[in-house]
C-alpha cells in the first residue's frame, strides 16, 4: 500500500502547477503526504515545485524559479504599479508569510534561501533584494521605508520615505523576530540575534544582536 502512495504522489505532483489542471494535481499528489514541512519534499520532484492549494495569489508578476516550496497559506500581493516578485530555484516559503510589491519596487530572493512561517516582507519605495542559501526564521520583518514625521500634519497625511534597498548576502542567518529596515545591507556569512533590530549595516561574517543591533563579536571569534 506505502509503495502505491509513493507512485500515486509521483505521477500527480509531477504534474503540478498554477494552472487549473495543475491544481487538481497539487490536491491530488499531497493527499497521502504529511502537511507543513512534510511536504516540502514534494518540490524536488518537479521542476514546476509545490505550491500549497492555501496560498493566495494577488500578484500579476510572480516569478518562480525550479523546486520553489511554498507552504500553507503564504499570500502574495501586488498593487496596480506594484514591482514583480521572483524566487529563484530551491527557494523554500513554509507558510503563514505575506510578500508584497508597491510602487515599482520589487522582492528578489535567492536560491536554496528558506523562510520560516510568519514572515512580512514588503517592497514599498524601494526593493528587497535577498542572497543564496539565506535561513531566515520565524517572525521576520523586512521594510525598506517609514513614515515621514512632519509636525503638524497627521500620521496617515504623510508620505512614505526610503534611505534605500535592503540586501541581505548569500548565507546570512537571522534570528527569530529579527526587523529589518531601510537601506541596510547584511553582509556574507553575518548572524543575526534574534530580536534584533537592524538599522545599519552589519558587515560580513559578524554576529550582532540588540536594539539597535549593533555587532558584538566576529565569528572567527565565536569558538562555537
Amino acid at each position: 500500500m506505502g509503495n502505491l502512495k509513493h507512485r500515486w504522489t509521483l505521477f500527480w505532483i509531477r504534474r503540478a502547477g498554477l494552472g487549473r489542471f495543475g491544481r487538481i494535481a497539487t490536491w491530488l499528489g499531497s493527499l497521502f503526504v504529511p502537511p507543513y514541512k512534510g511536504r516540502a519534499h514534494l518540490a524536488k520532484i518537479s521542476p514546476r515545485g509545490y505550491v500549497s492549494l492555501k496560498v493566495e495569489i494577488q500578484h500579476t508578476d510572480l516569478r518562480l524559479g525550479n523546486n520553489v516550496f511554498i507552504g500553507d497559506r503564504v499570500q502574495f500581493y501586488r498593487t496596480r504599479d506594484g514591482g514583480y516578485v521572483e524566487l529563484k530555484d530551491r527557494v523554500a516559503l513554509y507558510g503563514d508569510s505575506i510578500i508584497e510589491t508597491i510602487a515599482n519596487d520589487n522582492v528578489i530572493i535567492g536560491e536554496e534561501t528558506h523562510i520560516q512561517p510568519l514572515c512580512q516582507l514588503t517592497a514599498a519605495k524601494a526593493s528587497i533584494i535577498i542572497g543564496k542559501r539565506v535561513e531566515i526564521a520565524v517572525n521576520c520583518s523586512f521594510s525598506p521605508f517609514n513614515h515621514a514625521m512632519t509636525d503638524g500634519k497627521k500620521i496617515r497625511e504623510l508620505p512614505l520615505v526610503s534611505r534605500g534597498d535592503i540586501v541581505i548576502d548569500d548565507d546570512v542567518w537571522l534570528g527569530a523576530g529579527v526587523i529589518v529596515l531601510d537601506s541596510v545591507h547584511i553582509g556574507e556569512g553575518a548572524v543575526t540575534g534574534a530580536g534584533a533590530v537592524v538599522t545599519r549595516d552589519i558587515p560580513a561574517n559578524a554576529i550582532a544582536a540588540g536594539v539597535p543591533a549593533k555587532v558584538v563579536q566576529m565569528r572567527s571569534e565565536a569558538g562555537v
